[in-house]
């Protein structure tokens, strides 16, 4: 018989509502929010009537209010099916629910139609849980590979932070910083899966143009590369012109991918130059594929010698085939 059909274990339970298993054990003990039945007397099994009550709890302590209080509440909220008496009822003047009078109400992020996944990790952000956040960012990362990470879990909450963020005021920037930081340290953390290129082969040169600060798309390319054995250099946000013109010239690199987020940060006349520079021996010389990546390219078809990927899936397809077509056994993808 499946575990469903005992109830859940505290560690399904866990990564389902983003906290960690020792958090679900201190509220059980601290405030009485645990499994109503344990299988043999020792082993938590969590009931539906459990985790909704879990649910609840984590939704209040996310908008501000007191665990212990939040407790009191959620405890209410847990109705054993068996049991045909409904939960008290409760006073509007006790029930931390109410958004006019709770501090912190209103927090919830607009996630919409998402992965459970990035329910969790909404949670565990808008908590400033670090250990949470780790431990569920290295977890969708090996359960769904990183590009599915990023697309269905990671850039979702993210976006969700930011909205919330941009119609708070300057509330919720401390969450997105946070949230930030751990995402960049789960995409440096991806390991290489693929065999990558034999010999020494030109790397791929990610740079986000000048003025422009938003770089966490561009790790997610890098890691899906270094995750594909591909070489590359990373050089973040808002590189000078004049130096990525000579750090082309230097390295040689197969690609360069210049990231633009808005349209105002769109540099096409560096993006051309790049894509004119030849190097190498007289003779044999090349150039290096322009890829132009993120939104801020959008509404003027690429030139000659430039691509414009649609996302990371395509922008690592991309790559991988150029790696391919030298030669090498690096993936497509």
């Amino acid at each position: 018989m499946s575990d469903s059909a005992h109830g859940l274990t505290t560690g399904a339970v866990a990564r389902r509502l983003g906290v960690s298993p020792t958090t679900l054990r201190s509220w059980d003990r601290r405030y009485g929010i645990g499994p109503a039945a344990r299988e043999d007397g020792r082993h938590r099994r969590w009931a539906p009537a459990d985790v909704a009550a879990l649910e609840e709890m984590c939704r209040l302590t996310a908008s501000g209010v007191p665990p212990a209080e939040a407790a009191r509440t959620a405890r209410r909220t847990r109705v054993d099916p068996a049991d045909e008496t409904p939960p008290p009822p409760v006073a509007a003047g006790d029930d931390p629910r109410r958004p006019a009078r709770q501090p912190g109400s209103g927090n919830g992020l607009p996630l919409g139609d998402v992965r459970l996944e990035c329910r969790g990790l909404a949670r565990a952000a808008v908590r400033l849980d670090s250990p949470t956040l780790d431990a569920l960012l290295r977890e969708v990362v090996a359960e769904h590979g990183l590009v599915t990470a990023w697309e269905e879990v990671m850039a979702p909450t993210l976006h969700a932070v930011g909205r919330k963020w941009e119609s708070s005021g300057d509330r919720y920037v401390e969450v997105e910083h946070l949230l930030s930081w751990h995402v960049s340290t789960a995409l440096r953390q991806a390991p290489p899966v693929g065999p990558g290129p034999t010999g020494a082969s030109p790397p791929v040169l990610l740079a986000c143009v000048p003025g422009e600060q938003h770089t966490l798309p561009l790790e997610a390319l890098a890691a899906g590369l270094h995750e594909r054995g591909l070489p590359t250099r990373m050089f973040g946000a808002a590189v000078p012109a004049e130096a990525l013109d000579a750090a082309v010239r230097r390295m040689g690199p197969a690609a360069v991918v210049l990231w633009s987020q808005a349209r105002s940060t769109a540099h096409h006349a560096l993006a051309g130059q790049i894509a004119t520079s030849a190097f190498g021996v007289k003779g044999a010389r090349t150039r290096p594929l322009v890829v132009l990546a993120g939104p801020g390219w959008a509404g003027r078809a690429p030139a000659p010698g430039m691509a414009r990927p649609t996302g990371l899936r395509e922008a690592l397809g991309l790559l991988g085939r150029l790696y391919a077509e030298a030669g090498t056994p690096a993936e497509a993808g």
